[in-house]
């Protein structure tokens, strides 16, 4: 008995000595003082994904968070530029009760959500912020795209993200400028042959059939993030579900004459009462988007700024999740839907962003079923107007941007579980 006594205090003693000399936790601090704000989300999903748990503070230092205090850790932080600052459990406890008193609440990351990027299997000639941004945050990722929709793909994932794609079968609307380009009759052949290959006679069809499958999604739980047009074009594909609104310049045959007064707004997500655009030949899908009528307002792109709403942390930790930033003003930027008009929302969906004084938003989120959607406008929050055919933004560059940072706040947001309050 003796002997194995002294066999346990040597055990202990041998785990004690080997044990590191601190004991506590990360915080990664998000406000100014961070020296990369989108590589730190990707420190954040990598302990997620090595099973580690973790914080999300909301409002503390602009969203900060609190990760196991590990060398893996901090070589993770060091090997990836991330400013990070060791903290003891008094120091934890500190902060907790900072929070527990100001607009803020903590909240429990407790897995790394499964990503799918919708899009489609031919180079388009323009780039993906959101594949930039996950891309440079080291942030793993799936592409999928119409053959894995209308299949059982999405149910192996959490988050999905749609960017370009025109869901109204009628390809970015870009026929007057570019039908003869090579890029442009490459697209249309790619379409056309899957549409086919998956028994649709035309694209719009096809395109219809993914919308509500990508709805179905949302309404059966999935996290749902759009990007330029398609945040506009998927509730133009459903509301358009029993008319043909497309143009014969685009699928062979004439739109509905009626096609306007058989729009079925309520099979949209976030939009209704809107107008679609029939002509061919004009860069515009619906007045979803207020583009061109906002140029006279931003003449100087400098004046093209939005501001992102306060929430209470502690009654909306939803949306607070998605404005977590280090400044509540934000760039604006162009795409192929710029802007939102605010006036043809539906009434349930909440604006995360808007300018002041004008009838329209930048950043809406709604609740679906079990599901969410989060939509945000314009195409690349570093370059205000990208066109057909610029170089994709080095995001190294731009390694403390608001704009991707929002985006970032909606890729981690399906790993929040809300701490539960005490009574």
């Amino acid at each position: 008995m003796k002997k194995l006594t002294i066999s346990l205090l040597t055990l202990i003693l041998a785990l004690l000595l080997s044990a590191p000399a601190w004991a506590g936790m990360i915080l990664i601090p998000m406000d100014d003082t961070q020296t990369d704000h989108l590589k730190a989300y990707g420190v954040v999903f990598a302990c997620l994904k090595d099973g580690q748990k973790g914080e999300w503070l909301l409002n503390y230092r602009a969203g900060s968070f609190l990760i196991a205090d590990s060398d893996a850790n901090r070589d993770l932080c060091l090997l990836r530029g991330v400013a990070y600052q060791p903290i003891d459990n008094e120091t934890a406890g500190e902060i907790y009760r900072t929070m527990e008193s100001e607009n803020m609440e903590r909240v429990n990351l407790e897995k790394a959500p499964a990503i799918a990027v919708y899009a489609p299997p031919n180079r388009e000639p323009w780039d993906d912020a959101v594949r930039l941004a996950l891309e440079y945050a080291e942030i793993k990722y799936d592409l999928i795209w119409d053959t894995e929709v209308l299949g059982d793909t999405l149910n192996h994932y959490d988050w999905l993200h749609l960017h370009h794609e025109d869901f109204t079968g009628q390809y970015g609307k870009f026929y007057a400028s570019f039908h003869n380009q090579l890029w442009y009759q490459q697209e249309v052949a790619t379409n056309e042959e899957m549409a086919h290959k998956l028994g649709f006679a035309k694209v719009s069809e096809m395109k219809k059939a993914v919308a509500r499958t990508i709805k179905d999604y949302v309404l059966r739980g999935g996290f749902l993030f759009a990007m330029c047009s398609a945040a506009e074009t998927i509730d133009i594909a459903l509301a358009a579900e029993n008319t043909d609104i497309n143009p014969a310049e685009f699928d062979g045959d004439p739109a509905d004459p009626n096609c306007q007064q058989k729009l079925d707004y309520s099979q949209a997500m976030a939009f209704t009462d809107f107008t679609v655009s029939l002509d061919p030949l004009l860069y515009r899908h619906s007045n979803i988007d207020t583009y061109p009528d906002r140029t006279e307002r931003f003449l100087n792109p400098a004046d093209d700024i939005f501001y992102l709403f306060d929430f209470s942390a502690k009654l909306d930790p939803v949306p607070t999740m998605l404005v977590q930033c280090h400044t509540a003003v934000v760039a604006g930027f162009m795409g192929q839907s710029t802007a939102l008009r605010k006036s043809l929302l539906k009434k349930y969906v909440i604006v995360l962003g808007q300018p002041l004084e004008y009838d329209e938003v930048r950043y809406v989120h709604g609740n679906l079923g079990r599901g969410t959607f989060t939509f945000f406008s314009g195409h690349d929050p570093e370059d205000y107007q990208h066109m057909v055919n610029d170089p994709p933004t080095d995001v190294s560059l731009h390694k403390n941007s608001p704009g991707y940072r929002l985006i970032l706040n909606n890729v981690l947001f399906p790993a929040a579980q809300r701490k539960e309050r005490k009574t």
